[in-house]
């Protein structure tokens, strides 16, 4: 069970709540940007692994020189900070996979645990991005089958569980919560990934100087928990 934090409390809380592995961001709001040094060494001390998100800006994921060389400094800060891998992702400007940057990205995650992230969502087939990805040597995708949510999408994500056949682990995201983990390993999935978050107020004044918005997304222990218990019911009901 993958859990993705954007913040020292989040990642208290996807410890507390039984996470097997931390997806580690900034500004989740934004669908997840690269973690700050401090974040990262805070992650590293925790008791589960984590993976860095690498994604220096909001948006696309078309890539200038300037900013690859920049993902390139961070995935070395993830290094040195401890964590165990890193989430990465590159477009071109047709959508399909910029196999050359994330190659290059690869190169200079060597040793550590991979993913390709939902940029995998916007590509034009995603059976051949799946097998671009087995050949640049990705251990895992993170899709959300080219829908808005993983449940919405589960069709193609049992198709590409089936075409990977192994070689690389297909890991559903996206609205995967403790009521419906049971449709997911039903299908062999042995991975998920969600946020498990609440909604929280934020102080009216601190919005109104915009600080951020009046309701922010705070990662809790208890629907972690929940997933988590999901998740190993439905695995032990397969095994039987």
């Amino acid at each position: 069970m993958e859990v993705c934090v954007d913040s020292v409390g989040g990642l208290d809380a996807a410890v507390a709540g039984g996470a097997d592995r931390i997806e580690l961001c900034s500004a989740l709001a934004l669908g997840g940007l690269t973690p700050s040094a401090g974040l990262m060494a805070a992650a590293g001390r925790a008791p589960v692994p984590a993976l860095a998100m690498i994604r220096p800006r909001a948006g696309g994921f078309v890539w200038s020189p300037a900013e690859i060389a920049v993902m390139c400094c961070d995935i070395r800060a993830s290094r040195d900070a401890g964590l165990a891998g890193v989430v990465l992702g590159a477009s071109l400007a047709d959508g399909t996979l910029d196999c050359e940057t994330l190659s290059a990205l690869l190169a200079e995650a060597q040793g550590m645990t991979t993913t390709l992230h939902r940029c995998f969502d916007l590509v034009p087939d995603p059976f051949v991005a799946l097998e671009q990805a087995v050949a640049l040597g990705f251990d895992r995708i993170l899709t959300s089958g080219q829908a808005k949510t993983a449940l919405e999408g589960i069709d193609l994500i049992a198709a590409l569980h089936a075409r990977a056949s192994g070689r690389i682990v297909i890991m559903p995201g996206s609205g995967v919560t403790a009521e419906n983990a049971r449709r997911f390993t039903a299908l062999g999935l042995r991975e998920l990934h969600g946020s498990c978050s609440v909604t929280q107020a934020e102080d009216t004044k601190v919005a109104g100087f915009g600080f951020g918005p009046e309701l922010r997304r705070v990662t809790s222990a208890r629907l972690l928990q929940a997933l988590v218990a999901a998740s190993k019911e439905s695995n032990g009901a397969d095994q039987r």
